[in-house]
């Protein structure tokens, strides 16, 4: 077994949370998005953000807007709904719940 694959399927699972995290905050581009997640070392690419991005539209937890950009092409806005907000909030209460039970694991096995 390859730790890599292991690690990558580790990485997305919880990339839809680190998203919609990062928009909770404030609305974003996708440059702006990778560069958030860049800063924390979740090195991710356009070709898996934007499917991502696209997929959590579909289910209306994002919507977006364009802007004109004076160096370049429109570009196009993402922030989370209401509806995305109350999804958060539901992933925000999961990962605490994981994140306790592995911290448990781990010191368990000290």
């Amino acid at each position: 077994m390859k730790i890599e694959n292991t690690k990558a399927q580790m990485r997305k699972g919880i990339l839809e949370y680190c998203v919609l995290s990062i928009l909770s905050n404030k609305e974003c581009y996708p440059s702006e998005i990778i560069a958030s997640l860049k800063e924390v070392e979740l090195i991710v690419v356009e070709g898996t953000l934007y499917p991502l991005l696209t997929r959590l539209k579909n289910a209306k937890l994002l919507n977006y807007r364009w802007e004109e950009s004076n160096t370049g092409p429109p570009r196009k806005y993402y922030a989370l709904t209401n509806e995305g907000m109350k999804f958060l909030k539901e992933l925000e209460q999961t990962w605490g719940i994981l994140k306790l039970a592995v911290d448990k694991l781990e010191n368990k096995n000290l």
